[in-house]
């Protein structure tokens, strides 16, 4: 099993956002930062400012030494979660929707086609 000193700056923040349950998008939203800053920082192809990175301590409930250099407490990762399963069904739910309102869409669509 790896200790969390063994994984980089990004590896821990994407450990730590997957253990609260939370997208990308969610978190980063949550930070007042772009997605594609969250995803530099995940992917290691820059860091936070010491600012963000308190801030990201503090949404992702884990102590900024944690995130920086990987001691301390990680996050307890609860696999099968019902909160994940619960995130889980209203993404699914939310995806669904869409999809038939796209399907609704094409009907429409083709049907001015024929009335045309």
């Amino acid at each position: 099993m790896s200790r969390s000193t063994d994984y980089t700056l990004g590896e821990r923040i994407c450990r730590a956002r997957d253990a609260m349950g939370l997208s990308t998008a969610q978190l980063a939203r949550r930070l007042g930062v772009k997605t594609s800053t969250l995803q530099g920082w995940e992917s290691d192809r820059s860091e936070p400012r010491s600012n963000k990175l308190v801030l990201l301590a503090g949404l992702l409930n884990v102590s900024p030494t944690w995130l920086l250099i990987g001691r301390g407490s990680a996050p307890v990762e609860d696999d099968g979660a019902p909160a994940d399963l619960d995130s889980m069904r209203l993404a699914l739910d939310r995806v669904h929707k869409h999809a038939l309102s796209l399907a609704e869409e094409i009907e429409r669509l083709k049907q001015r086609l024929d009335d045309a």
